[in-house]
C-alpha cells in the first residue's frame, strides 16, 4: 500500500466539495457526482478546487498505482483507499499491454500514446473500467441500485456495456445512432447477452441521442423513479480517471526537465481535452493542447473566432467524432467566465434562444492568464485523414485509426501554419483513441490492407446481435427504459 504522509491522509478525510456549472444545484460529494452525472440544473459538475500533483513523484510508477494518486483527492475519502486501490488494479488488469498505456515514438520528436489496449480496443476503457467499478462499489455500500443511461458515438458504449454487463446493482441503456457508427463499433455493444444490457438504435445522430439523455436527466421525477446515472462524459469520475494518462505520458517523457509536451487529441465531446486542461491546472507541464476536429468542426470554429455555433451533423470515417454539440466544452465555460454560473447561464440561454453565443476576449482570460493560447484547434477532412493513416504508415510502418490520424493531422497541419507552434526540441504526444482493426475499411483504403484483428474481436463480430430501434422521440425511449428497468433495493 502506498504510504501516506500526515498531511496526504488529512486531506483525504476531507470531503471534495463539487459545484455545478450553472450554479443552481446543490453542492455535492464525490459519490453522489459519482452517481448523478448530469446536474439537477443541466450543468455539470466540477471541483470546487483541484488538487496539485509533483509530477516528478509519478516517474516510474505503475499505471495502476499513478491512477490511483490522480484520484484520491477528488475522491476525498468517500472510498477508502484499500477499496480504491482494488478498483484501480482491478480496471488495469483487464488491458492487454503490461504499460496498459504506453508511448510508441514515430519521429525525432513526436510520440503516439497508445490507449487502445483495454477491453473493448478504445479509449474510453480507461475511464470505464474505473467508473464501472467505482459506482458498483457505492450502490453495493448504499444497498441501493441504479439505471445507467449513456449516448455514444461509437466507442463509449462498448466501453459502458463491457464495464457494467452483469452487474446485479445496475441496468444499462445505451443509445446510438442507428447506422451512424462502423460495423465493429455497433456489434461491440449489440452482441453483449447479459439481461442487464439494451442497446437502442435512435433513427438520427448522435447530437440526438444526447439530447435524448441529458432531457431524460432534466425530468426530475423520471430521473428519480428510475434513479439515473449517467456514463457520458458529463460525469466527473471520467474526467478525473482520463487525467492519469496526461500525467504518466508527461512524466515518462521528463515534461518537467524539459520545459513541457504538447498532446494532440482528436476530440468532438470535448471531454479528453478537457483532461488535459485539468492535468495542466494539477501541475502537469502542458505547453499546448492541440484539438484536431473532423469536418464537424465546432471546435476548430469556437477556438478560431470566439462563436460556438452547431451545424448540421457530417458522417465521416471517424464516427466517435461526429458531434456538433460539444457537452464538456460547459466546463471550460465556466473557466473561462472566471467560475461565474450566471455568465454560462447567459450563453447557453443565448444558444438555446438564437442558436449561437459568442465568447469575448475578456472571457477567455482563464485563472488570471491569457489561457486561449494553451488551446490550437484544426479541422481535418476526409481525404487528409486518408492521407494521414498513408503517410505514417509509409514512412514508419505504424497503422493509425482515423481518429487517431485526425489529432496527428492537425498537428502537422499546425506545425507548418504561418506561426509553427513547436519550439526546438519539444515533444508532441498525440493520443491514439482507438485499435485500427475497429475501422477496417477506412484503414484499408488508405494503406492497401486490413490492419490485424485481435481475436477478441473476431469473436464478437461472428456473435448474434441485439438491439431496438426507436425513432427519436423522448416519450417513446423512457418508456421503452421504464418498461425494461429493474427498480427498487438490491438483495446484497
Amino acid at each position: 500500500m502506498l504510504p501516506h504522509s500526515d498531511e496526504s491522509a488529512a486531506r483525504t478525510r476531507t470531503r471534495v466539495k463539487y459545484v455545478s456549472t450553472r450554479g443552481e444545484a446543490p453542492v455535492i460529494g464525490f459519490e453522489d457526482v459519482l452517481l448523478t452525472g448530469l446536474a439537477r440544473d443541466g450543468g455539470l459538475y466540477v471541483p470546487e478546487t483541484l488538487p496539485i500533483l509533483d509530477l516528478e513523484q509519478f516517474e516510474g510508477l505503475g499505471f495502476a498505482e499513478a491512477a490511483f494518486r490522480v484520484m484520491q483527492p477528488f475522491v476525498g475519502g468517500e472510498i477508502a483507499d484499500t477499496a480504491l486501490q482494488s478498483i484501480c488494479t482491478d480496471a488495469y488488469a483487464t488491458f492487454s499491454h503490461v504499460a496498459t498505456c504506453p508511448l510508441v515514438q514515430i519521429g525525432p520528436h513526436d510520440w503516439v500514446l497508445e490507449l487502445f489496449h483495454g477491453p473493448t480496443l478504445a479509449f474510453k476503457d480507461v475511464a470505464m473500467q474505473v467508473l464501472g467499478r467505482l459506482m458498483d462499489h457505492t450502490l453495493t455500500k448504499r444497498g441501493a441500485r441504479a439505471t445507467v443511461i449513456g449516448a455514444t458515438s461509437g466507442d463509449t458504449g462498448s466501453a459502458a456495456i463491457e464495464a457494467f454487463r452483469g452487474r446485479e446493482a445496475i441496468d444499462i441503456f445505451i443509445l446510438h445512432p442507428h447506422g451512424r457508427t462502423s460495423e465493429v463499433q455497433r456489434k461491440q455493444m449489440t452482441t453483449a447477452v447479459e439481461e442487464n444490457v439494451h442497446n437502442i438504435a435512435i433513427e438520427g445522430t448522435f447530437d440526438d441521442c444526447q439530447a435524448l439523455v441529458k432531457a431524460m436527466f432534466n425530468d426530475l421525477a423520471l430521473r428519480d423513479r428510475l434513479q439515473l446515472a449517467g456514463v457520458n462524459s458529463i460525469n466527473w469520475a471520467r474526467i478525473m480517471a482520463q487525467v492519469t494518462y496526461y500525467v504518466t505520458a508527461a512524466a515518462a517523457l521528463g515534461a518537467p526537465h524539459i520545459g513541457g509536451v504538447r498532446f494532440a487529441v482528436p476530440t468532438g465531446n470535448f471531454g479528453d481535452v478537457f483532461a488535459g486542461y485539468v492535468a495542466r491546472r494539477m501541475g502537469v507541464a502542458i505547453d499546448k493542447l492541440i484539438i484536431g476536429t473532423n469536418s464537424n468542426d465546432i471546435l476548430a470554429r469556437v477556438f478560431e473566432t470566439g462563436i460556438y455555433e452547431p451545424r448540421d451533423t457530417i458522417p465521416t470515417q471517424s464516427p466517435s467524432m461526429d458531434i456538433q454539440v460539444s457537452s464538456n466544452f460547459e466546463r471550460l465555460m465556466f473557466e473561462m467566465a472566471g467560475r461565474k454560473p450566471e455568465q454560462v447561464l447567459a450563453w447557453m440561454g443565448a444558444l438555446k434562444q438564437h442558436g449561437s453565443f459568442k465568447i469575448g476576449a475578456t472571457e477567455i482570460q482563464l485563472t488570471g492568464q491569457n489561457e486561449q493560447a494553451l488551446f490550437a484547434a484544426a479541422k481535418v477532412d476526409e481525404f487528409e485523414t486518408s492521407t494521414t493513416i498513408a503517410d505514417l504508415y509509409r514512412d514508419t510502418s505504424y497503422v493509425a485509426d482515423p481518429h487517431t490520424a485526425v489529432g496527428i493531422a492537425a498537428a502537422r497541419k499546425l506545425r507548418s501554419g504561418a506561426a509553427p507552434l513547436d519550439r526546438q526540441g519539444q515533444p508532441t504526444i498525440h493520443l491514439a483513441t482507438a485499435h485500427p482493426a475497429k475501422f477496417p475499411d477506412a484503414v484499408e483504403c488508405a494503406i492497401g490492407r486490413k490492419p490485424d484483428r485481435p481475436e477478441r474481436l473476431a469473436r464478437q463480430l461472428a456473435a448474434k446481435e441485439r438491439f431496438e430501434v426507436l425513432p427519436n422521440s423522448l416519450a417513446k425511449v423512457s418508456r421503452f427504459i421504464e418498461q425494461r428497468a429493474r427498480l427498487g433495493q438490491t438483495d446484497r
